[in-house]
């Protein structure tokens, strides 16, 4: 495990890299933004309006215990912009955008692709990772963005048309709970974890061996690992804005 850690740093080290450096290949990096940013736009979308409407639904069932049905509101929009936007949009691009970079780098490995870019003078960390890396750590923060306002928008409409809240008392306790904070926290948040995602899928993909074999593996651990490290980043985020 410690052996693995120190081979991820140093991988993210010679991407970062790249930054400082140049020529840096915008073609590539545009090509994964777009790639990211757009082709993931329907599921995160699905996902957030879908979410918002459940913590409606399981919000209301526990708070109407206590009489307090006019907290749902805060509650959606807090957990959406906070937590649910940034985790579930970080895992559906796991699952979506990091196998699709461990395939094509473990498929560029295993058919000596990468070694051709360096007969060509071409370094691969900077062709491959460096545009990937910067890609995806500014493509999910839209993307969440995105999805916190589906999330919400979910959460309006069960609250009003399954639920039977006021519309304009809804928007009110929405507005007035949450702040400018709640939303670069969760933006923040996903920020780290495209980061996240873009270097396990790298990773697994440029060090994969074994043919066919070896890049469906790659492919299956960048995508356990990246959703794994995104949890964890996500509770030690948590707890860094815990008093924010």
């Amino acid at each position: 495990m410690v052996r693995h850690a120190g081979a991820l740093a140093i991988f993210a080290g010679g991407g970062l890299s790249g930054l400082l450096r140049r020529p840096f290949y915008w073609r590539v990096f545009l090509t994964n933004f777009f790639e990211i940013a757009y082709y993931s736009l329907p599921v995160v979308a699905l996902t957030a309006i879908f979410s918002g409407g459940v913590i409606a639904l399981q919000s209301y069932t526990g708070f109407a215990q206590y009489h307090a049905q006019g907290a749902i509101g805060g509650i959606v929009v807090l957990a959406v912009t906070r937590e649910l936007g940034p985790v579930l949009a970080g895992l559906m691009v796991a699952g979506r955008v990091g196998a699709a970079m461990a395939a094509e780098i473990g498929t560029m490995r295993v058919t000596d692709q990468i070694d051709a870019l360096k007969t060509l003078a071409v370094e691969p960390m900077r062709y491959l990772v460096t545009p990937r890396l910067l890609a995806a750590t500014l493509a999910l923060p839209l993307l969440v963005l995105v999805g916190d306002v589906l999330g919400v928008l979910g959460g309006f409409v069960v609250s009003v048309y399954k639920l039977g809240f006021d519309p304009a008392s809804y928007v009110v306790t929405t507005l007035n709970v949450v702040t400018a904070l709640d939303v670069w926290v969760g933006l923040a948040k996903a920020a780290v974890f495209g980061f996240l995602i873009a270097l396990l899928g790298c990773y697994h993909g440029y060090s994969s061996r074994g043919g066919a074999e070896g890049v469906g593996a790659a492919t299956t651990a960048a995508v356990v690992g990246a959703s794994i490290l995104l949890l964890a980043f996500d509770y030690l985020l948590t707890d860094l804005f815990f008093d924010q």
